[in-house]
């Protein structure tokens, strides 16, 4: 069973995701949806836990979900979430062709 973070922690983390990374939430939906299944335009972050982020994503006006494992495999820490974010947005980039941007 996947690690569950607390409410609170979820909260922070997808505020921030939806509020400054919007852009990032697009990129990373767009590289680890099946590409068959037509274009995303619109992807936001609703959910995480210890095994990976959800993402609502939305293609030809109609949403569904898509569950993206962490990359470096399960968490249970709170500094982690960003690291493997992290890991999928530079994963992404590499996938689509895009120049990265420096991590602060």
């Amino acid at each position: 069973m996947p690690h569950i973070f607390d409410a609170d922690v979820v909260s922070a983390i997808l505020r921030h995701m939806n509020g400054d990374h919007t852009d990032d939430n697009l990129l990373i939906a767009r590289a680890f949806s099946p590409a068959a299944e037509g274009e995303i335009t619109d992807a936001v972050m609703t959910g995480l836990d210890g095994d990976g982020g959800v993402w609502e994503v939305t293609r030809a006006g109609a949403a569904s979900e898509l569950r993206v494992a962490w990359p470096s495999g399960a968490i249970s820490e709170r500094p982690a979430v960003r690291r493997e974010v992290v890991a999928l947005y530079d994963l992404a980039c590499e996938k689509l062709g895009v120049q990265p941007r420096p991590h602060a």
